[in-house]
């Protein structure tokens, strides 16, 4: 499945939809909207997942840059979380950095 991502902007939070696969060819371009979302100052960052079917090692590694380029005490707050994508950011301990709905 191709890798779509979407972002929307009110106030200060970003939100961001992911559909598909998060992996290392689509892990660019999260990354850019990160660097997009910092540049208009946002102070919490939502993601939408429930369309987002797989998360590789290079997608965690996302996560941790956009929790690295926010601002401190900003908020990432994944919602829909499917559980493959979820055991995912478990195994990894980045569960305990972000808001999980």
């Amino acid at each position: 499945m191709s890798f779509k991502v979407k972002m929307h902007i009110e106030g200060d939070t970003a939100t961001i939809r992911l559909t598909g696969e998060l992996d290392g060819r689509s892990a660019p371009e999260l990354n850019d909207l990160v660097v997009k979302a910092v540049e208009q100052q946002v102070a919490k960052l939502v993601l939408l997942l429930d369309e987002l079917t797989y998360m590789s090692s290079a997608g965690v590694r996302c996560l941790v840059f956009a929790h690295q380029k926010l601002p401190r005490g900003s908020e990432i707050t994944l919602v829909g979380t499917q559980a493959e994508v979820m055991e995912t950011i478990r195994l990894t301990g980045f569960d305990r950095s972000i808001v999980m709905q």
